[in-house]
């Protein structure tokens, strides 16, 4: 009798301790964040639902290779220009920048800036003695780049485009070596004005030879 009283005083404890794990393990999953209860089961289940759309048409971007010899620039000028000191400094900062994180040899170079006055009457139906005068002032900075190929100059040109500040003009000019095919022009124009000013006049253009480049 001493045995089974024992078993069961034994049997209820861990009843007990059961009853009150359950309970201590759902209370210490709730917690209090700000003032409000949070689940950590609803937050388990919030997150299980969330997915990301990605669309199953997606392809890998093409790579081609072409076997024609890209385009070499000699230099490459920039030319940019505007009224604001403050902004032409920031986007030369950004543009030399973005230069030498492309390993591009740039140099930046300010030419004089450009003062435009312009003298107008106050108003409309005021006399010609009473005028105000208005000045506009043009602010430049020119960005050389040498030794470059075309894939580069485009992939510069474009991001530095992209991000051009309003009110700022860009302009662009490309310096490369002449195309073969058109020495034989060259050289054939050079020679009629060199035959028109000794005054023998120019030929016919099948008389004239046919110059080989390489």
């Amino acid at each position: 009798m001493a045995a089974r009283t024992a078993f069961g005083a034994v049997c209820r404890r861990l009843r007990q301790g059961l009853g009150n794990f359950s309970i201590n393990s759902s209370k210490g999953d709730e917690v209090k964040n700000g003032g409000f209860l949070l689940s950590t089961n609803m937050k388990w289940v919030q997150f299980s639902n969330l997915h990301v759309d990605v669309p199953k048409d997606l392809t890998k971007p093409v790579i081609t290779i072409s076997d024609e010899p890209d385009t070499l620039y000699k230099r490459l000028s920039v030319l940019v220009k505007g009224h604001d000191k403050a902004v032409l400094d920031s986007y030369e900062y950004f543009a030399v920048l973005a230069a030498k994180e492309l390993g591009i040899s740039i140099k930046v170079h300010e030419p004089p800036r450009k003062i435009e006055r312009f003298t107008l009457l106050k108003s409309v139906h005021i006399y010609k003695k009473h005028r105000v005068q208005y000045e506009m002032r043009t602010l430049y900075r020119c960005l050389e780049l040498e030794h470059l190929t075309g894939s580069t100059a485009d992939v510069y040109l474009e991001y530095i485009q992209r991000n051009l500040p309003e009110g700022v003009a860009m302009e662009v000019t490309k310096t490369q070596n002449t195309p073969p095919h058109l020495w034989a022009f060259l050289i054939r124009q050079s020679i009629e004005k060199e035959k028109w000013a000794q005054g023998i006049g120019a030929q016919h253009t099948e008389d004239w030879p046919l110059v080989e480049t390489q």
